[in-house]
């Protein structure tokens, strides 16, 4: 056995199924073993993509992705994902290869210290040194990666070090960790605070979000009748059909749901994460905010609870409600707010207005979602609209990333959806700028067999920043872009392309879509004028004082 064999043993060991990325040369004895193994290689067009894959892998399942790449700029492709991976709390394994470190023939050509790059972008970044110690190398880069809080690991596997014999070296068995739960004392003072709260709020951020989490999270407010908000990445960690949903908060500030936000007393904040842009801004005159996560809160600017509770965090949730159960007479107290906060946020969702507005669209897309089907959104100005309007009623069944918040993940994201779960139906909703970051992944689709829909916004322009140019007071300059016939680029790829021809021609073609199956692609102009309007105009005129 080699070491690239070994690497590849140790990857099985850990339940590997499936590796994505793009190899070279310096990795070529590993493509090899990997052959010959249990793992499907999933080649991308693109080393980003595959990075984006591997960290929705971990975010959908808890368990890390798996990407490939070779050394120098198919490494450095890896970084932007390492990034995404990395803000957003989802455990990742990345590999890359190296010219040899005994002896290198080739000089310095194309040799970049990757270590030294992906240290500040990953929870541990290590080249492996000795074919020896690859199997406690690999179990370390798992467990790292999954621990709280989650993230990317990279390792760097040099080709002679791939290619060196190695004997009677055990794989280290996985085991099971289970978090400590918070103390009884911590336990008996959170329960204290929100006894004495007169108007409390729960707030699930993205840490709400991890798979294992949905049903204590559920059983908690459904137990205590706390109504509750999300951050756009806390979405659907509870029941958005619950009664007690009260919004999300999309926008920082004025907007809709801040009505309950600045009268409530007491927010329970359950796995906020500061990286996350804020849902709202706390000050000296604010309401108390509990911290309750699995690790101790990240104090900043805008977030400085006053009280945390630390530990695992559905089984603390449970005993936090086994003291409170019945004994919150002030529990509702801000739902005389929700019907006002949703009935703003749910008008104009049914216009018939062409091009189509982004109210129309999210309402459109909810229609032909089925409860577990999943929406993977880009980024751009179509996110805040999605994270404001879209309900959702199942965990993971929104995946927008408001942490680094990166343009071209959400085709590759979408296409990981997919190939975990075959059976529910998966959207991609990207701009027209996004998608053409990582359109090539459609070929990657199209192999693989998936049933995906990708639809495409179209404005022609960066339409955010575009935007945000426009409520800072400076010129429309600098954001407008061509396009191809995307109907005639989705031909060229062997898949379905339909153009929106009318207002209410949205949901009936993502419907025949998803019914055909396969890869299809829809795209639709977008009349951002709403933008204005709604975040700007009437927000303003809406805000207290």
């Amino acid at each position: 056995m080699n070491g690239a064999e070994l690497l590849v043993a140790a990857l099985e060991n850990e339940g590997v199924q499936r590796i994505f990325g793009v190899p070279g040369e310096e990795n070529l004895a590993f493509v090899d073993a990997l052959r010959r193994s249990s793992i499907e290689l999933v080649l991308t067009r693109h080393e980003q993509a595959a990075a984006f894959m591997a960290a929705t892998h971990g975010r959908l399942t808890g368990r890390p992705g798996v990407c490939l790449s070779t050394l120098g700029p198919g490494a450095l492709n890896l970084t932007t994902g390492a990034a995404y991976a990395l803000l957003g709390a989802m455990p990742m394994v990345m590999l890359s290869g190296q010219k040899g470190i005994l002896s290198r023939k080739q000089a310095g050509f194309q040799v970049v210290d990757m270590v030294a790059t992906m240290t500040p972008l990953t929870k541990m970044a290590h080249q492996i040194v000795s074919a020896r110690t690859i199997p406690t190398l690999v179990r370390d880069a798992f467990r790292v990666a999954q621990q709280e809080r989650p993230g990317p690991v990279h390792l760097e596997l040099p080709e002679d070090i791939a290619a060196d014999a190695v004997a009677d070296v055990a794989l280290v068995p996985p085991h099971p960790v289970d978090p400590p739960i918070a103390p009884k004392e911590a336990l008996d003072r959170a329960a204290a605070l929100i006894r004495r709260a007169e108007r409390p709020l729960v707030m699930l951020g993205a840490a709400a979000s991890r798979p294992r989490l949905a049903e204590a999270l559920s059983a908690f407010v459904r137990r205590l009748q706390i109504p509750f908000f999300n951050t756009q990445m806390g979405k659907g960690a509870v029941s958005g059909g619950s009664g007690l949903y009260m919004g999300t908060a999309a926008l920082t500030e004025r907007d809709y749901v801040h009505r309950a936000i600045d009268r409530a007393d007491l927010i329970i904040s359950i796995g906020h994460d500061t990286v996350e842009k804020p849902p709202f801004l706390m000050g000296p005159n604010g309401p108390t905010v509990l911290h309750v996560g699995y690790l101790p809160a990240v104090v900043e600017e805008v977030f400085w609870p006053q009280a945390e509770l630390v530990g695992d965090v559905g089984p603390s949730l449970g005993l936090l409600a086994d003291r409170l159960e019945g004994q919150l007479p002030n529990a509702g107290a801000l739902l005389e707010l929700r019907q006002e906060i949703l009935g703003h946020i749910a008008e104009r969702a049914e216009e018939s207005r062409y091009p189509l507005t982004p109210q129309r669209i999210v309402h459109d897309v909810r229609q032909v979602m089925p409860e577990d089907g999943i929406v993977c959104l880009d980024n751009g100005m179509f996110k805040i609209w999605f994270a404001r309007n879209y309900r959702t009623r199942v965990a993971n069944t929104l995946l927008l990333d408001n942490a680094l918040a990166t343009m071209g993940a959400g085709l590759p994201s979408a296409i990981m959806a997919a190939t975990l779960y075959p059976e529910r139906r998966v959207l991609a909703v990207c701009g027209d700028g996004g998608f053409m970051m990582n359109s090539q992944e459609l070929e990657t689709a199209v192999r693989l067999k998936l049933n995906l829909v990708v639809l495409i916004l179209q404005d022609n322009a960066y339409g955010m920043i575009r935007w945000k140019q426009a409520v800072d007071g400076y010129a429309d300059f600098g954001m407008s872009f061509g396009n191809p016939d995307f109907v005639a680029y989705a031909r060229a790829y062997g898949i379905t392309g339909s153009r929106v021809d009318g207002p209410d021609d949205l949901a009936p073609t993502l419907e025949a879509a998803f019914r055909e199956g396969g890869v299809h692609l829809v795209t639709t102009p977008v009349d951002y004028s709403e933008n204005m309007r709604v975040f700007v105009t009437e927000l303003r005129k809406s805000a207290p004082g």
